[in-house]
């Protein structure tokens, strides 16, 4: 049985690696300003969107939905500590690994949660099977959707990250989803309502 002190400490590691999370609302997916994008969404709209596009696949895909959710959910939280790193910085950076980023936000945290999130990031960065594959397809196909969405908005230089997207992407479903996607406006789905 552990102590109180223990507990308190753990609780205090736990709850500030919560706060550290609300920083992704606050980080913005710096690649977009490559685009002309001049408020880009932040990392944590985009990570609930991959999380329910992840989700969504699975389901089509009759994968597990809360697995390749749970992926989705933790697969950029790192960027609290590395930043956003656009495709060309990669370049020229050299950043941790995000398994020891997680591993360093969660030093101090309850050692089930430091344990479990630590598996869901090492699954989603060195896995294999549907699940990883969906989650990074999900991950993929939500960077396509937003670009088209920002392409409506008048931005005109997001054709690359649809195109590479698009190339990337590995499950019938998500291709699919794509092809759907670049036929329609971001409002479409009010139709159901207007007939």
């Amino acid at each position: 049985m552990s102590n109180h002190s223990d507990d308190i400490a753990g609780a205090r590691g736990t709850a500030g690696f919560l706060m550290e999370m609300g920083m992704l609302k606050r980080a913005k997916r710096s690649g977009w300003w490559i685009a002309g994008v001049k408020d880009p969404e932040s990392i944590a709209e985009h990570s609930f969107r991959v999380g329910v596009i992840g989700a969504v696949l699975a389901m089509m895909e009759g994968a597990d939905p809360a697995r390749v959710a749970l992926m989705c959910l933790f697969h950029d939280t790192q960027e609290t500590r590395v930043g956003d790193i656009p495709h060309i910085g990669r370049r020229y950076l050299t950043a941790a690994s995000n398994e020891k980023v997680t591993g360093d936000q969660l030093a101090d945290a309850h050692p089930d949660v430091a344990a479990g999130v630590q598996r869901v990031v090492d699954e989603y960065e060195n896995g294999h099977g549907p699940e990883v594959t969906i989650a990074r397809d999900a991950d993929k196909l939500e960077c396509l959707i937003q670009a088209v969405e920002y392409r409506e908005q008048g931005y005109q230089n997001v054709q690359n990250w649809i195109d590479t997207s698009r190339n990337s992407l590995k499950t019938a479903s998500a291709q699919a989803l794509a092809e759907a996607a670049l036929t329609m406006t971001s409002v479409e789905w009010q139709r159901t309502y207007l007939r």
